[in-house]
């Protein structure tokens, strides 16, 4: 349905300088493609402006790039106006990033911003190191991250080289909002001002996450760990195998049927390493060599997916959570080993990740706060305890790690490297990763999870999406799988209730649009639909002792039966 609002953005963009092409494929559109493409402004979520390509207000094209440029432009100068203002510009593989990112340096150029643009396709994580590293500003990297083909996004980044958050995302929003038409928009650039980075700032990168090793010994006694890498037609193939090689695995295996950058992602349907289609060539490659490792990143190169042989020696995908897991246990058990835990030290999670890296925190002395879910929590956290906590490690449940701090956003080719040393200082102990997940397991309990996506697309989706929330707020369940709800915390309205006693706290983080409810067992479910994604996805921890690893099969079917009860009652 075309309402008043809709047909005057219509208006607006018919009756604006933007180009012939453009226009004629409004006219075009049918009122349903007209309405989900101009019946909001694409906004700054948990990952900046993400859209489907094409045109209208609500997608990802010249225009809406250009005028949250603009915006962006405005407010740099505003915050910093006596300063020579610096940003840094990468992207990945996605069609028409590079075609983005000079239009996003075009503007910048013209409004008399230095601009370092790298030359090519780099990772994410390179962007956010490279901001520090070139004393900038702000930085800006196009990309839709895992999601399919017809997506692409943009991030802005601030001066810490994290991504934007309040109150400077909702700035940068207004000052693209006072903007009345593309012709605000500088669209002339300034070649003087623009600089083409690389290899550089590559080797900067590559040293630092090579500085990390804990474990060189290990690694050494077992270069030859066959692992199978894959990029997925992104971006991680411009680093990865190099960093592996030069950390000293001398036996990796790039899958070359998808190790060129390629938008259209032709060997997959979505080229997101959580999905087990997008790793099947990987795998089929890993079975026929026996590989002890698998990883898959993702086309902007900030998450990693593993996989390795279980118990039963058939080649499983980790979830986000095990992954964390094993590599957040690998980090804190070489920093004890090293005598480097002095209670400064902290790991760093969000509300839905895993509850055991909580537990393993508190076994080794460290702190574990909480942040909403999105990186940019993390690294804000990070920058407001610096110089007082010591950072180790962080993750989040969607495939996103970070070690250390010079990278203030999720990692994946240092993440990359870090697993890949896990690996192999399990295997110097006789252990594969399957048996190393058992031995945490066992120590600290056996944690389940499931993650349950619900895609509502264009603009009805987003309402049935909202009202779904609205329906938990009003009628929170009483019960679930036969255990009682004894707590309800509500991220929106800031308050954590105790259902038994009535009693109810303050929760002390920004507001969000989560609702979470903690089950007498030790159960958690969580509620949150997504900032970047038409979806509304549903968290699910379960967890129970494992006395030892012959019972490792058994208590694992008694949780997903657990976790299949849960969303039954939930009727998901």
């Amino acid at each position: 349905m075309i309402t008043e609002q809709i047909q005057a953005k219509i208006n607006t963009w018919l009756n604006s300088g933007i180009d012939e092409d453009s226009k004629a494929s409004i006219r075009a559109m049918s009122d349903t493609d007209l309405a989900d493409a101009f019946y909001k402004d694409l906004e700054f979520g948990t990952g900046g402006l993400r859209g489907i390509m094409g045109v209208g207000s609500n997608r990802m094209n010249k225009y809406t790039v250009g005028m949250a440029t603009q915006g962006l432009a405005n407010y740099l100068k505003k915050c910093f106006p006596n300063e020579t203002v610096k940003v840094a510009i990468a992207h990945d593989s996605r069609n028409n990033s590079r075609f983005f990112a000079e239009t996003t340096a075009a503007v910048f150029s013209a409004n008399g911003i230095h601009v370092y643009l790298f030359e090519e396709l780099r990772p994410t994580p390179e962007l956010s190191y490279a901001i520090r590293k070139l004393g900038c500003k702000s930085g800006v990297v196009l990309t839709a991250s895992h999601n399919p083909k017809e997506y692409n996004g943009y991030k802005a980044y601030w001066e810490d080289g994290a991504q934007v958050i309040s109150p400077h995302d909702k700035n940068i929003i207004k000052e693209v909002q006072a903007i009345s038409g593309v012709e605000q928009v500088k669209f002339e650039k300034d070649d003087s001002k623009i600089e083409l980075i690389g290899r550089a700032v590559d080797e900067a990168y590559i040293n630092e996450i090579l500085n990390l090793t804990l474990n060189a010994e290990a690694i050494e006694r077992q270069n030859q760990l066959k692992i199978v890498f894959s990029p997925i037609h992104g971006t991680a193939i411009t680093l990865v195998p190099e960093v592996l090689e030069r950390k000293g695995f001398k036996n990796v295996t790039v899958v070359e049927e998808q190790a060129t950058p390629d938008g259209n992602f032709p060997t997959v349907v979505y080229p997101n390493p959580e999905e087990r289609e997008a790793m099947s060539i990987a795998l089929a490659k890993a079975k026929a060599i026996n590989a002890d490792l698998v990883m898959a990143t993702d086309p902007d190169a900030d998450r990693v997916g593993i996989a390795a042989k279980n118990e039963s020696g058939e080649f499983e995908i980790l979830n986000g959570n095990q992954a964390a897991t094993l590599l957040i246990y690998y980090l804190l058990t070489q920093w004890k080993n090293k005598g480097k835990l002095d209670g400064r030290q902290m790991i760093v999670k969000t509300i839905v990740t895993t509850d055991l890296l909580d537990k393993m925190a508190t076994g080794f002395g460290v702190d574990c706060p909480n942040t909403l879910t999105g990186f940019k929590f993390i690294a804000a956290l990070i920058r407001e305890l610096e110089g007082k906590k010591e950072f180790i490690g962080g993750g989040e449940e969607s495939y996103g790690y970070m070690i250390s701090d010079f990278v203030r956003d999720k990692d994946a080719i240092a993440s990359c490297a870090m697993l890949a040393e896990m690996c192999a200082w399990a295997k110097d102990q006789g252990l594969s990763v399957f048996d190393l997940l058992a031995k945490i397991y066992r120590e600290y309990g056996f944690y389940l999870e499931d993650l349950i996506s619900i895609t509502k697309k264009g603009m009805k989706g987003a309402e049935e999406i909202q009202q779904m929330m609205a329906d938990f707020r009003a009628n929170p369940p009483a019960t679930l799988a036969g255990q009682q709800v004894v707590r309800s915390i509500d991220y929106q309205a800031s308050i954590s209730k105790d259902l038994l006693t009535g009693n109810e706290t303050t929760i002390d983080l920004p507001k969000s649009n989560v609702l979470q409810f903690l089950l007498q067992d030790g159960s958690k479910v969580s509620a949150r639909p997504s900032g970047t994604e038409p979806k509304i996805k549903f968290y699910i921890s379960v967890n129970a002792p494992l006395a030892n690893s012959e019972a490792y099969q058994q208590v694992k079917e008694s949780l997903k039966a657990k976790i299949e009860h849960i969303k039954a009652d939930l009727k998901l």
